[in-house]
């Protein structure tokens, strides 16, 4: 259902589905993940439900496109969700499920692999987002004075560095915890 609610808001103006998913790719990924083949049901039932209108256009590339546009029952419902509580405990990680199970490896080394890769693949996403909000700071009146979009993907994009500066410190402090410990087993082998 989140997925239906962050598409109504990505449809400032008419689009079609894949035209969604290239800005999905481009910048809600850092928080959100959504496929071709969730994107096109989603899109469908909320045509079903009216908040969403659909026009089929001539297309350079083909076939004609689907193009979606918000309609005022749309409107109505992203407004509500808009003005609703955060909702908070949805985030899932799975690599959290995969090293608390780890132990059944019995196996330090894979552990410490395992977390020397999260931090790699954690600080790659944090260099990406950190290059962006230092693109964002070049803006004029950055960043009281940033219009209204760009004040709340300033707000959005500084909670995701932050985050991804916790998650990238918290993999050096693992890292060097399952080092210790493996030293301190091979001492004793």
């Amino acid at each position: 259902m989140i997925l239906e609610y962050i598409l109504l808001a990505m449809l400032r103006e008419p689009k079609t589905g894949y035209t969604l998913k290239n800005e999905f790719d481009q910048g809600e990924r850092h928080f959100w993940s959504a496929e071709l083949s969730q994107i096109y049901p989603a899109l469908q039932r909320m045509e079903k439900r009216g908040w969403l209108k659909s026009t089929l256009e001539p297309s350079d590339k083909g076939p004609e496109r689907r193009v979606y546009s918000r309609t005022k029952a749309g409107a109505k419902a992203l407004s509500k969700w808009l003005r609703s509580d955060p909702i908070v405990g949805m985030e899932r990680f799975a690599y959290i499920a995969q090293l608390i199970y780890m132990d059944q490896l019995d196996d330090l080394d894979v552990t410490l692999r395992f977390l020397k890769k999260l931090r790699d693949l954690l600080a790659d996403k944090l260099e990406l987002l950190s290059s962006a909000e230092t693109a964002m700071a070049a803006l004029p009146g950055f960043p009281n004075k940033l219009n209204n979009e760009d004040f709340h993907g300033r707000l959005s994009l500084r909670m995701g560095v932050l985050s991804l500066s916790a998650k990238v410190q918290w993999c050096d402090e693992s890292i060097q915890r399952v080092s210790a410990r493996l030293a301190k087993e091979r001492k004793y082998a």
